[in-house]
């Protein structure tokens, strides 16, 4: 599983010009479920993006996670993140988990985020979202479940 975390000051998601997902202040993050991916590897990156101290102290060190400084956690499904660019032109996808597996792992991840007491707006899984991201730093960082296992 992979994911994009993006510090912003704000976040949304657009579908059909209805904004279905809003958050000011927290991450957000696009995440990607390969084939092979469990239910570990959900909460395995839900645990992780919760308590990555990425937002500053008083002392403006990144020592404050989403959670410390009462942020917010907007959760997009993106399966490009599974395209591989290595062969032609076009992004073969071959490596992303089929939407069904998918679908029941990122909403893991989601209740995962929940639990912890994360207030998590979310996309729509399998649909044409608008995204728009106002970046805070910048601070993006890319996490794979499989580099810890």
């Amino acid at each position: 599983m992979r994911a994009v975390v993006q510090r912003v000051l704000k976040g949304s998601v657009t579908i059909d010009n209805e904004v279905v997902g809003r958050i000011d202040r927290g991450l957000v993050v696009l995440l990607g479920v390969g084939k092979g991916d469990t239910a570990d590897d959900a909460r395995y990156l839900a645990d992780k993006i919760g308590q990555l101290r990425v937002f500053d102290d008083p002392e403006g060190k990144m020592n404050l996670s989403v959670k410390d400084m009462g942020g917010s956690v907007l959760a997009i499904s993106q399966f490009t993140l599974y395209g591989d660019c290595r062969k032609g032109r076009r992004p073969g996808y071959s490596d992303a988990a089929l939407p069904g597996e998918a679908r029941q792992l990122y909403e893991l991840f989601v209740q995962r985020l929940v639990c912890q007491g994360l207030p998590t707006a979310t996309g729509r899984f399998q649909e044409h979202m608008v995204v728009e991201i106002i970046n805070d730093g910048p601070v993006t960082l890319m996490l794979d479940s499989r580099k810890v296992f």
